[in-house]
Protein backbone atom coordinates (compact mmCIF):
# COMPACT_ATOMS: atom_id res chain seq x y z
CA UNK A 1 0.00 0.00 0.00
CA UNK A 2 3.14 2.07 -0.66
CA UNK A 3 0.52 4.22 -2.71
CA UNK A 4 -1.57 5.13 -0.16
CA UNK A 5 1.22 5.79 2.25
CA UNK A 6 2.72 8.54 -0.26
CA UNK A 7 -0.79 9.97 -0.53
CA UNK A 8 -1.27 10.18 3.20
CA UNK A 9 2.26 11.60 3.30
CA UNK A 10 0.99 14.75 1.34
CA UNK A 11 -1.90 14.96 3.25
CA UNK A 12 -0.14 15.32 6.26
CA UNK A 13 2.41 17.69 4.95
CA UNK A 14 -0.68 19.99 3.59
CA UNK A 15 -2.55 19.32 7.75
CA UNK A 16 0.76 21.30 8.95
CA UNK A 17 1.52 18.04 11.11
CA UNK A 18 5.16 16.29 11.28
CA UNK A 19 3.18 12.96 12.18
CA UNK A 20 0.24 11.32 11.78
CA UNK A 21 -1.15 8.52 14.64
CA UNK A 22 -3.09 5.91 11.90
CA UNK A 23 -4.92 3.94 14.75
CA UNK A 24 -8.48 3.07 13.59
CA UNK A 25 -7.70 -0.42 12.36
CA UNK A 26 -9.42 -0.23 8.82
CA UNK A 27 -7.70 3.26 8.27
CA UNK A 28 -3.99 1.07 9.37
CA UNK A 29 -5.05 -1.78 6.94
CA UNK A 30 -5.70 1.43 3.80
CA UNK A 31 -2.37 3.02 4.49
CA UNK A 32 -0.12 0.18 5.27
CA UNK A 33 -1.84 -3.14 4.12
CA UNK A 34 -2.26 -4.97 7.50
CA UNK A 35 -4.85 -7.27 7.94
CA UNK A 36 -4.34 -8.14 11.82
CA UNK A 37 -6.18 -7.15 14.62
CA UNK A 38 -3.71 -5.33 16.38
CA UNK A 39 -1.61 -2.71 14.59
CA UNK A 40 -0.74 0.96 14.59
CA UNK A 41 1.18 3.29 12.11
CA UNK A 42 3.07 6.54 12.44
CA UNK A 43 3.25 8.65 9.07
CA UNK A 44 4.87 11.73 8.14
CA UNK A 45 7.74 12.95 6.04
CA UNK A 46 11.02 10.33 6.00
CA UNK A 47 8.67 8.48 8.62
CA UNK A 48 6.59 5.38 8.05
CA UNK A 49 6.62 3.01 11.29
CA UNK A 50 4.32 0.39 11.76
CA UNK A 51 3.58 -0.99 15.30
CA UNK A 52 1.97 -3.95 16.52
CA UNK A 53 2.76 -6.98 18.95
CA UNK A 54 4.58 -10.65 18.68
CA UNK A 55 1.96 -12.08 17.64
CA UNK A 56 2.25 -10.19 13.91
CA UNK A 57 5.79 -10.49 13.92
CA UNK A 58 6.10 -12.59 10.89
CA UNK A 59 2.76 -11.08 9.43
CA UNK A 60 3.73 -7.44 9.59
CA UNK A 61 6.67 -8.90 7.90
CA UNK A 62 4.99 -9.63 5.07
CA UNK A 63 2.08 -7.29 4.72
CA UNK A 64 4.22 -4.20 5.79
CA UNK A 65 7.82 -4.44 4.30
CA UNK A 66 8.27 -0.87 3.03
CA UNK A 67 7.57 0.33 6.62
CA UNK A 68 9.33 0.46 9.68
CA UNK A 69 8.34 -2.29 12.33
CA UNK A 70 8.22 -2.46 15.97
CA UNK A 71 7.07 -4.80 18.05
CA UNK A 72 5.49 -3.44 21.47
CA UNK A 73 5.71 -5.94 24.87
CA UNK A 74 1.81 -4.39 25.39
CA UNK A 75 1.25 -1.33 24.74
CA UNK A 76 1.12 0.12 20.82
CA UNK A 77 0.77 3.58 22.15
CA UNK A 78 3.68 4.11 24.41
CA UNK A 79 5.77 1.81 21.46
CA UNK A 80 4.62 4.40 19.03
CA UNK A 81 6.01 7.36 20.91
CA UNK A 82 9.02 5.60 21.12
CA UNK A 83 10.16 5.75 17.97
CA UNK A 84 10.08 9.68 17.43
CA UNK A 85 13.08 11.40 18.51
CA UNK A 86 13.17 12.58 21.92
CA UNK A 87 12.95 15.97 23.28
CA UNK A 88 11.71 17.45 20.27
CA UNK A 89 8.99 19.51 19.28
CA UNK A 90 6.50 17.94 17.37
CA UNK A 91 2.93 18.26 15.90
CA UNK A 92 1.30 14.97 15.62
CA UNK A 93 -1.80 14.23 14.30
CA UNK A 94 -4.39 11.69 16.27
CA UNK A 95 -7.93 10.66 15.53
CA UNK A 96 -10.27 12.71 17.60
CA UNK A 97 -13.40 11.41 15.79
CA UNK A 98 -12.85 7.98 16.87
CA UNK A 99 -10.18 7.66 19.91
CA UNK A 100 -11.87 7.00 22.82
CA UNK A 101 -11.84 9.74 25.92
CA UNK A 102 -9.73 7.01 28.02
CA UNK A 103 -7.13 5.91 25.19
CA UNK A 104 -6.70 10.13 24.50
CA UNK A 105 -5.61 10.70 27.92
CA UNK A 106 -3.03 7.79 28.00
CA UNK A 107 -1.82 9.48 24.97
CA UNK A 108 -1.28 12.84 26.42
CA UNK A 109 -0.19 11.60 29.27
CA UNK A 110 2.46 9.66 27.56
CA UNK A 111 3.30 12.45 24.96
CA UNK A 112 4.39 14.57 27.51
CA UNK A 113 5.36 18.60 26.55
CA UNK A 114 7.29 18.51 23.47
CA UNK A 115 4.45 16.13 21.80
CA UNK A 116 1.22 19.05 20.41
CA UNK A 117 -1.25 16.54 19.88
CA UNK A 118 -3.38 17.70 17.02
CA UNK A 119 -7.21 16.70 16.53
CA UNK A 120 -6.88 14.98 12.67
CA UNK A 121 -10.24 12.93 12.73
CA UNK A 122 -11.24 12.08 9.33
CA UNK A 123 -8.25 12.88 7.47
CA UNK A 124 -7.45 9.30 6.25
CA UNK A 125 -10.93 8.78 5.55
CA UNK A 126 -11.15 11.81 3.22
CA UNK A 127 -8.31 10.17 0.96
CA UNK A 128 -10.19 6.44 1.03
CA UNK A 129 -12.95 8.42 -0.35
CA UNK A 130 -11.43 8.33 -3.97
CA UNK A 131 -10.48 5.17 -4.78
CA UNK A 132 -7.43 3.83 -6.94
CA UNK A 133 -7.79 1.23 -9.70
CA UNK A 134 -7.00 -1.92 -8.00
CA UNK A 135 -9.49 -0.73 -5.15
CA UNK A 136 -11.89 -0.35 -7.71
CA UNK A 137 -11.38 -3.95 -9.02
CA UNK A 138 -11.68 -5.25 -6.06
CA UNK A 139 -15.18 -3.73 -4.84
CA UNK A 140 -16.32 -5.03 -8.46
CA UNK A 141 -15.29 -8.41 -8.01
CA UNK A 142 -17.27 -8.45 -4.67
CA UNK A 143 -20.30 -7.06 -6.22
CA UNK A 144 -19.90 -9.73 -9.33
CA UNK A 145 -19.68 -12.63 -6.74
CA UNK A 146 -23.04 -11.03 -4.38
CA UNK A 147 -24.88 -10.65 -7.64
CA UNK A 148 -23.67 -14.64 -8.29
CA UNK A 149 -24.93 -15.74 -4.93
CA UNK A 150 -28.29 -13.99 -5.04
CA UNK A 151 -29.32 -16.01 -8.54
CA UNK A 152 -28.42 -19.48 -7.10
CA UNK A 153 -30.69 -18.36 -4.15
CA UNK A 154 -33.51 -17.03 -6.42
CA UNK A 155 -33.44 -20.38 -7.96
CA UNK A 156 -34.59 -22.25 -5.18
CA UNK A 157 -37.19 -19.77 -4.71
CA UNK A 158 -38.45 -17.58 -2.15
CA UNK A 159 -42.56 -18.13 -1.25
CA UNK A 160 -42.90 -20.73 1.17
CA UNK A 161 -39.22 -20.64 2.74
CA UNK A 162 -38.57 -18.44 5.89
CA UNK A 163 -36.96 -15.28 5.85
CA UNK A 164 -34.79 -16.36 7.88
CA UNK A 165 -33.65 -19.36 5.84
CA UNK A 166 -33.62 -17.06 2.90
CA UNK A 167 -30.77 -14.88 4.73
CA UNK A 168 -29.11 -17.45 5.43
CA UNK A 169 -28.58 -19.39 2.22
CA UNK A 170 -27.26 -16.09 0.87
CA UNK A 171 -25.22 -15.93 3.36
CA UNK A 172 -23.56 -19.28 2.97
CA UNK A 173 -23.46 -19.38 -0.66
CA UNK A 174 -21.46 -16.14 -0.91
CA UNK A 175 -18.86 -17.60 1.28
CA UNK A 176 -19.33 -20.85 -1.29
CA UNK A 177 -18.11 -18.75 -3.61
CA UNK A 178 -15.17 -17.23 -1.83
CA UNK A 179 -15.94 -14.23 0.07
CA UNK A 180 -14.70 -13.70 3.15
CA UNK A 181 -17.11 -13.00 5.10
CA UNK A 182 -20.94 -10.81 4.26
CA UNK A 183 -20.82 -7.20 4.16
CA UNK A 184 -23.63 -7.15 7.06
CA UNK A 185 -26.41 -9.61 7.69
CA UNK A 186 -28.57 -9.98 5.07
CA UNK A 187 -31.84 -8.50 4.87
CA UNK A 188 -34.57 -10.26 3.55
CA UNK A 189 -37.88 -8.82 4.61
CA UNK A 190 -41.67 -9.59 2.60
CA UNK A 191 -44.39 -7.54 2.72
CA UNK A 192 -45.16 -5.42 5.68
CA UNK A 193 -42.18 -6.27 7.09
CA UNK A 194 -40.42 -4.44 3.53
CA UNK A 195 -41.95 -1.12 5.32
CA UNK A 196 -39.24 -1.43 7.83
CA UNK A 197 -35.98 0.00 6.18
CA UNK A 198 -33.37 -2.15 8.49
CA UNK A 199 -35.77 -5.60 8.94
CA UNK A 200 -34.36 -8.27 10.38
CA UNK A 201 -35.29 -11.66 9.16
CA UNK A 202 -37.96 -13.47 10.55
CA UNK A 203 -39.10 -17.30 11.42
CA UNK A 204 -41.65 -16.48 9.28
CA UNK A 205 -42.68 -17.81 6.05
CA UNK A 206 -42.52 -15.50 2.74
CA UNK A 207 -45.85 -15.55 1.08
CA UNK A 208 -47.07 -15.43 -2.15
CA UNK A 209 -48.32 -12.49 -3.78
CA UNK A 210 -46.26 -10.23 -1.93
CA UNK A 211 -43.24 -8.12 -2.23
CA UNK A 212 -39.66 -8.91 -0.70
CA UNK A 213 -37.03 -6.94 0.00
CA UNK A 214 -33.52 -8.34 -0.27
CA UNK A 215 -30.58 -6.30 0.63
CA UNK A 216 -27.26 -8.05 0.81
CA UNK A 217 -23.60 -8.27 0.26
CA UNK A 218 -20.03 -9.63 0.68
CA UNK A 219 -16.18 -9.04 1.81
CA UNK A 220 -13.88 -10.16 -0.93
CA UNK A 221 -10.03 -9.08 -0.66
CA UNK A 222 -11.01 -6.44 2.62
CA UNK A 223 -13.45 -4.39 -0.02
CA UNK A 224 -17.07 -4.76 0.73
CA UNK A 225 -20.26 -4.71 -1.76
CA UNK A 226 -23.36 -3.60 -0.96
CA UNK A 227 -26.97 -4.29 -3.40
CA UNK A 228 -30.98 -4.12 -3.33
CA UNK A 229 -33.62 -5.96 -5.18
CA UNK A 230 -36.88 -6.04 -4.56
CA UNK A 231 -38.62 -9.36 -6.00
CA UNK A 232 -42.30 -10.18 -6.41
CA UNK A 233 -43.51 -13.80 -5.46
CA UNK A 234 -46.70 -13.36 -7.45
CA UNK A 235 -48.63 -10.98 -9.64
CA UNK A 236 -48.34 -7.94 -7.73
CA UNK A 237 -51.14 -5.46 -6.70
CA UNK A 238 -51.61 -2.08 -8.83
CA UNK A 239 -50.71 -0.05 -5.63
CA UNK A 240 -47.22 -2.75 -5.06
CA UNK A 241 -46.48 -2.14 -8.98
CA UNK A 242 -47.25 1.51 -8.46
CA UNK A 243 -44.42 1.71 -5.35
CA UNK A 244 -42.06 -0.30 -7.46
CA UNK A 245 -41.86 1.78 -10.61
CA UNK A 246 -41.72 5.14 -8.64
CA UNK A 247 -38.76 3.80 -6.84
CA UNK A 248 -37.33 2.46 -9.86
CA UNK A 249 -37.59 6.07 -11.65
CA UNK A 250 -36.21 7.61 -8.80
CA UNK A 251 -33.55 5.20 -8.65
CA UNK A 252 -32.50 5.61 -12.33
CA UNK A 253 -32.67 9.16 -12.07
CA UNK A 254 -30.41 9.19 -9.08
CA UNK A 255 -27.81 7.20 -11.12
CA UNK A 256 -27.72 9.63 -13.91
CA UNK A 257 -26.91 12.13 -11.92
CA UNK A 258 -23.84 10.50 -10.05
CA UNK A 259 -21.01 12.19 -11.91
CA UNK A 260 -17.71 14.38 -10.75
CA UNK A 261 -18.91 17.65 -8.84
CA UNK A 262 -22.21 17.73 -7.89
CA UNK A 263 -22.72 17.35 -3.84
CA UNK A 264 -24.11 14.68 -2.27
CA UNK A 265 -27.10 16.89 -1.15
CA UNK A 266 -28.26 17.97 -5.14
CA UNK A 267 -27.29 14.41 -6.10
CA UNK A 268 -29.95 13.14 -3.16
CA UNK A 269 -32.61 15.76 -4.31
CA UNK A 270 -32.90 14.37 -8.06
CA UNK A 271 -34.22 11.47 -6.64
CA UNK A 272 -35.93 12.89 -3.87
CA UNK A 273 -37.97 15.23 -5.53
CA UNK A 274 -39.50 12.57 -8.01
CA UNK A 275 -40.58 10.35 -4.83
CA UNK A 276 -41.90 13.51 -3.53
CA UNK A 277 -43.81 14.90 -5.75
CA UNK A 278 -45.59 11.57 -6.12
CA UNK A 279 -46.75 12.50 -2.96
CA UNK A 280 -44.43 9.59 -1.11
CA UNK A 281 -42.20 11.75 0.41
CA UNK A 282 -42.49 11.20 4.17
CA UNK A 283 -42.22 7.50 3.20
CA UNK A 284 -38.27 7.91 1.97
CA UNK A 285 -36.77 9.03 5.39
CA UNK A 286 -33.22 7.90 4.95
CA UNK A 287 -30.31 9.33 2.35
CA UNK A 288 -29.86 8.17 -1.51
CA UNK A 289 -26.72 6.39 -0.67
CA UNK A 290 -22.97 6.28 0.66
CA UNK A 291 -19.21 5.47 -0.18
CA UNK A 292 -18.58 1.38 -0.01
CA UNK A 293 -15.03 0.79 0.10
CA UNK A 294 -13.34 -1.26 2.75
CA UNK A 295 -16.11 -0.51 5.40
CA UNK A 296 -19.86 -0.94 3.64
CA UNK A 297 -20.84 2.68 4.88
CA UNK A 298 -18.20 5.20 4.74
CA UNK A 299 -17.82 8.78 2.78
CA UNK A 300 -19.05 10.72 0.59
CA UNK A 301 -22.75 10.53 1.46
CA UNK A 302 -25.54 11.48 -0.51
CA UNK A 303 -28.04 12.19 1.84
CA UNK A 304 -29.56 15.83 2.36
CA UNK A 305 -26.69 16.91 4.39
CA UNK A 306 -24.12 15.32 2.14
CA UNK A 307 -21.78 18.52 1.57
CA UNK A 308 -18.83 16.59 -0.37
CA UNK A 309 -18.71 17.06 -3.92
CA UNK A 310 -18.39 13.93 -6.01
CA UNK A 311 -15.56 13.26 -7.49
CA UNK A 312 -14.02 10.26 -10.10
CA UNK A 313 -13.17 7.31 -8.47
CA UNK A 314 -15.60 7.60 -5.08
CA UNK A 315 -17.46 4.52 -5.17
CA UNK A 316 -21.23 5.10 -3.59
CA UNK A 317 -24.36 3.60 -3.36
CA UNK A 318 -27.67 4.48 -4.79
CA UNK A 319 -30.65 3.51 -3.25
CA UNK A 320 -34.22 4.86 -3.10
CA UNK A 321 -36.89 3.31 -1.19
CA UNK A 322 -40.24 3.96 -0.72
CA UNK A 323 -42.15 2.52 2.65
CA UNK A 324 -45.79 2.15 3.65
CA UNK A 325 -45.69 1.31 7.58
CA UNK A 326 -47.63 -1.90 8.31
CA UNK A 327 -48.04 -2.24 4.49
CA UNK A 328 -45.16 -2.93 1.98
CA UNK A 329 -42.02 -1.51 1.22
CA UNK A 330 -39.57 -1.42 -2.10
CA UNK A 331 -35.95 -0.49 -1.94
CA UNK A 332 -33.77 -0.70 -5.25
CA UNK A 333 -29.84 -0.01 -4.76
CA UNK A 334 -27.12 -0.37 -6.90
CA UNK A 335 -23.36 0.22 -6.37
CA UNK A 336 -21.55 2.90 -8.56
CA UNK A 337 -18.18 3.96 -9.31
CA UNK A 338 -17.98 7.76 -10.43
CA UNK A 339 -15.67 8.80 -13.25
CA UNK A 340 -15.03 11.29 -15.30
CA UNK A 341 -18.08 12.03 -17.22
CA UNK A 342 -20.81 10.10 -15.17
CA UNK A 343 -20.93 6.67 -13.54
CA UNK A 344 -20.40 2.96 -14.10
CA UNK A 345 -22.52 0.62 -12.72
CA UNK A 346 -21.21 -2.04 -10.28
CA UNK A 347 -24.50 -4.26 -9.59
CA UNK A 348 -25.42 -6.77 -12.74
CA UNK A 349 -28.37 -8.00 -11.90
CA UNK A 350 -31.70 -6.87 -13.69
CA UNK A 351 -34.33 -4.10 -12.12
CA UNK A 352 -37.21 -4.84 -13.88
CA UNK A 353 -39.92 -5.84 -11.79
CA UNK A 354 -39.13 -10.19 -11.52
CA UNK A 355 -41.79 -13.09 -9.91
CA UNK A 356 -39.91 -15.46 -8.41
CA UNK A 357 -41.94 -18.58 -7.41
Amino acid sequence: MTAHADRLEAAVRARGLDLLLVTELVNVRWATGFTGSNGLAVIGPDTRTFVTDFRYLSQSAEEVPDFRREIASADLLAGALKTLPPGRELRVGYDHASMSVKTFDHLRELAGAPIELVPAGGLVEELRAVKDPDEIERIRAAAQLADAALEVVLKRGLAGRTEREVALDLEVEQRRLGAEAVSFPPIVAAGAHGALPHAQPRAVGIPAGTLVVIDWGCRLDGYCSDCTRTYATGEPSDRDREVYELVLAAQRAGLDAVRPGPRGREVDAVAREIIAGAGHGEHFGHGLGHGVGLDVHEAPRLSTTGETELAAGMVVTVEPGVYLPGEVGVRIEDLVVVTDDGGEILSGLPKDLTVVG
